[in-house]
């Protein structure tokens, strides 16, 4: 079977990825990634990835793909349109790497361990700003952009077990 290569546009990026006659495989040149802090519970550590991804889907469109229908033309919701990596670090790991996406100016979203205690958007957004951005104490990040930024806020982070 020939492999050709082609170079295919999404969301005003390239990618460059491999395809062949029967399918065609796509390489993102972006990154959707969540830093949990290694110390959460199981269930926090769900709750806070589901939290932090829909800042990403509700604000940076292009990381969301179309909406899926089953055999029978039963609609569902669109999701991501390439997989999320999630990582784990402890508090100095977050901490660094939230300094390090503020620097590159890439979307972001954080989780701060007061919004455990809140159980609203309003509540969510007062206890963030109450608080200045070297004192926040952060349990997740959510990050998106290019492949090899992502991969340099994250430094240190370890893959989700």
């Amino acid at each position: 079977m020939q492999t050709t290569y082609k170079t295919t546009s999404y969301g005003g990026r390239q990618s460059r990825g491999m395809s062949t006659p029967d399918n065609e495989p796509i390489r993102f040149d972006t990154k959707i990634a969540v830093l949990l802090r290694d110390d959460l519970e199981p269930w926090q550590r769900l709750n806070v990835t589901a939290f932090l991804v829909s800042g990403l889907g509700a604000t940076v469109p292009e990381v969301v793909g179309e909406p899926y229908a089953d055999a029978d033309g039963v609609p569902y919701l669109p999701m991501f349109r390439q997989p999320v990596m999630i990582f784990v670090g402890g508090k100095e790991t977050l901490t660094a790497a939230h300094g390090r996406v503020l620097v590159r100016a890439l979307p972001r979203a954080v989780f701060t361990s007061d919004l455990f205690a809140t159980g609203n958007d309003r509540d969510n957004r007062a206890a963030v700003r109450a608080v200045p951005t070297a004192a926040l104490d952060l349990v997740g990040l959510a990050v998106y952009g290019p492949r090899n930024g992502v991969d340099k806020v994250f430094k240190g982070a370890r893959m989700h077990p």
